[in-house]
């Protein structure tokens, strides 16, 4: 089948996207309003950018519900902050309650019953249940698309400080997948764990140094 994405309807065209990129990793992210107000929600549209300088990305769209920013976006706009925690298997239900949409003066660490943590070197609280935690600074922000329902943001954030679990990094900094225990969005209400790892070396590099 050939599909001219143009001619299909919003909700179609995400269907397809999200269904056939996967499985993608997921950002829950924690932010702080002026008030001191945290929000946490989970996005799907996340990953890692690159390691000099040390960074991330994730995209915040708008709410098809009312057609406006999610509060995540608006704090970190005004703060210029947040934090990325990363979901593991025994958090995956608790970030599915964080994943409703709710009123602004709701706080979804207790809707969830999760535990706030201050940052180090952000405001932005963290899951303190996070295997792994980045404090991150926002260095840029992107507009994609005019505004209206399915327009996202790409929010680039730099890693200013990152939290590890002890049982999840080893020696030489190397992080035990297995014990991380990722979860990993799939399309419509499901996820992804960790199944057979397959370990393939890179073959070496064929470019001649001069």
């Amino acid at each position: 089948m050939e599909i001219d994405l143009q001619t299909l309807p919003l909700r179609e065209r995400y269907k397809l996207i999200t269904g056939t990129v996967v499985p993608r990793p997921i950002g829950w992210v924690s932010t702080q309003n002026a008030a001191g107000q945290p929000n946490l929600a989970p996005f799907s549209f996340f990953n890692a950018i690159c390691s000099n300088p040390p960074s991330l990305l994730f995209c915040p769209g708008i709410r098809g519900t009312d057609g406006s920013p999610k509060d995540s976006f608006r704090n970190l706009q005004a703060s210029g902050e947040f934090v990325v925690n990363v979901v593991n298997e025994a958090l995956l239900e608790k970030m599915n309650i964080t994943a409703t949409e709710l009123p602004p003066e709701v706080n979804e660490f207790e809707e969830a019953g999760l535990t706030a943590l201050p940052g180090t070197q952000v405001n932005a609280p963290r899951v303190a249940e996070s295997p792994v935690s980045f404090e991150c600074k926002v260095m840029e922000i992107i507009q994609v698309g005019d505004g209206s329902v399915g327009s996202a943001w790409v929010v680039i954030g730099e890693i200013l400080f990152m939290h590890i679990a002890d049982d999840v990094i080893h020696g030489n900094n190397y992080i035990d997948t297995r014990a991380l225990a990722p979860v990993g969005r799939l399309a419509g209400p499901n996820y992804a764990t960790l199944g057979e790892i397959l370990e393939i070396p890179r073959l070496p590099s064929q470019i001649k140094k001069d």
